[in-house]
Order: C-alpha cells, then structure tokens, then sequence
C-alpha cells in the first residue's frame, strides 16, 4: 500500500476512539476528540506521531530503522517530542498512533 493508504488505514482502526482524520499545514493529520493533532503524514510518506520524550515508546521509535526527531524548519530544531517514522515502517504506525492519542497534551 502506499503511504497515503496506509496512513488512512491507521485513521480508519481509530476512529472508534473519536479520532478523526484533517489536516495539519497541509498535510493529513490525526486529531483527537478535542481536536489536536497527535500524528500527521509527511509529503515524503513518513509519518510523525506525538510520543513525549522520555516515555518508552518515544525510546522504541527512535529504534527503528530510518527514525528521527521531527525538525519541521529543516534547521536543527528538533521539536523533541515528535518522532518521524518512516514508510518502511508502517506496520508500527498504529500501535505509535494509538501510543500518541494516549499520552497527555
């Protein structure tokens, strides 16, 4: 599937939880049932999920292969609490998104 399928895929097992898929600067975005953005697709088919630093599943993203910290700016400014997972990894976007929407904002 492509990412964009993928992505919707993850919206569509969620969406029993009041989450709803929208937009965030353009891009598709998972928002809770307040309404924030707790994960978001990237135009390269990564996807960006919420996890707080310093929790267990923010460390286990990082793991995986193509991982990264979220600089939005492309200038090293890292927004620390958001983790970029790749495509190459989308049979773990669920499980991070379902980790994303559980953790306090």
């Amino acid at each position: 599937m492509s990412a964009e399928e993928d992505f919707q895929q993850v919206g569509a097992e969620l969406a029993d939880l009041g989450v709803r898929i929208s937009t965030m600067m353009g891009n598709p975005a998972l928002k809770d049932q307040a309404g924030k953005v707790f994960a978001s697709l990237e135009r390269d088919g990564a996807m960006v999920f919420r996890l707080v630093r310093d929790t267990t599943e923010h460390a286990a993203a990082l793991q995986l292969a193509g991982a990264s910290l979220f600089d939005p700016s492309g200038l090293g400014r890292e927004m620390k609490d958001w983790v970029v997972v790749p495509h190459s990894s989308a049979d773990k976007w669920t499980d991070l998104a379902e980790a994303a929407l559980s953790r306090p904002r």
